[in-house]
């Protein structure tokens, strides 16, 4: 029996050291998950952050559309049985992809959604839906309601203050009864889409998870 794929140690780290410091309310969100879907998320949130820094690492479009291009590459050879590129978050989100069998094609959906960006306006609601489909998959949730509060947090995370924003948060909250409790570490960070205090977040998010709210 084939051993499943494990990510280095130093590999894990990084993935760990990416998303607490640049990424820190979504962190704080997934420590209310249990190991290995903590990982996974980690990696998860590292991917994304690293095709949103296209837009910043390259300058001509078609270098962009490369280096998009590199990870769709990447994206086809983590489902796969071969050793994957050495690189961190193609090591750590390796080991999730596996871990769970997802499809090339949602971490596909993620980079064409992102691709949009090269020439022209953001979809959130492509790139937000398509981030927490994979958030979903690795807690192992499919019901409808949750999916939709989860799409409709990852989307206003991705917009600017402004009612758009405000209407999707209370979209994702006015069924939170019905949401699956398994959800909250990728839905604690609507807590801070309002103004809060940075001190106050971590014990904010600990109180809110305590009672299933968001």
């Amino acid at each position: 029996m084939t051993e499943p794929y494990r990510a280095p140690d130093l590999s894990r780290r990084y993935v760990l050291d990416q998303v607490r410091a640049h990424d820190r309310d979504r962190f704080l969100g997934t420590l209310f998950a249990p190991e290995p879907a903590r990982r996974d998320l980690l990696a998860l949130l590292a991917f994304d952050r690293e095709l949103a820094r296209t837009q910043t690492v390259a300058r001509e479009p078609m270098l962009k559309r490369i280096r998009l291009q590199w990870w769709r590459e990447a994206a086809h050879e983590m489902t796969g049985s071969d050793k994957p590129r050495a690189q961190p978050i193609v090591e750590s989100l390796s080991e999730t992809v596996r871990r769970h069998e997802l499809a090339a094609e949602a971490l596909v959906a993620l980079i064409d959604a992102r691709e949009e960006e090269v020439e022209g306006p953001l979809d959130v609601m492509r790139a937000g839906g398509a981030l927490a489909d994979l958030q979903l998959a690795v807690l192992g949730i499919d019901d409808e309601t949750t999916r939709q509060a989860a799409r409709a947090v990852s989307a206003a995370w991705l917009m600017g203050a402004g009612p758009e924003r405000d209407a999707l948060v209370a979209q994702a909250r006015a069924n939170r009864a019905k949401v699956d409790a398994r959800a909250l570490p990728i839905l604690l960070p609507a807590l801070s889409l309002g103004e809060m205090p940075e001190w106050r977040k971590p014990l904010a998010y600990w109180w809110a998870a305590r009672r299933g709210r968001y």
